[in-house]
């Protein structure tokens, strides 16, 4: 079992970078795909309280539901909030990383660098071109 675990969305570009970012580390996670197995509302409540954001940080507009729904009007409480996004995980913004040093919604996906336990163990390219890391395992 490994102690990263990642929220992810094969089809998001950024959650596919972090993806490849923490198993670059040599890590490999445990990879819930999100979409097909959503957390249960006690398991997004820890995972906000442990990113310390509100709901309403964890929203994603882009793709879902959220203009439909009236999301961005401030009438919603966070419980509401909560109940929408188990309701549609799609709104749910992603990826979300659990690490031994902390939880993070790795948007960028170079934001993981920060909570991962081990270092890169080579240069690594984002699938847009951008260089993250050099040849020597380097953030650049």
């Amino acid at each position: 079992m490994s102690d990263v675990t990642i929220y992810h969305n094969p089809a998001c570009g950024t959650s596919r970078n972090t993806l490849a970012l923490i198993r670059n580390s040599g890590t490999e996670p445990e990879v819930i795909e999100y979409l097909k197995t959503p957390p249960s509302k006690e398991r997004l409540l820890e995972l906000l309280k442990a990113m310390g954001i509100s709901p309403r940080a964890l929203l994603r507009q882009k793709g879902t539901p959220f203009d439909e729904l009236g999301l961005g009007e401030p009438k919603w409480t966070d419980d509401e909030l909560v109940e929408f996004m188990l309701q549609h995980p799609i709104l749910i913004n992603r990826p979300i990383v659990v690490t031994p040093l902390g939880t993070m919604l790795c948007r960028p996906s170079e934001a993981v660098l920060d909570i991962l336990p081990s270092p890169q163990q080579g240069p690594f390219t984002k699938e847009d071109g951008e260089v993250v890391i050099d040849a020597n395992g380097k953030r650049v």
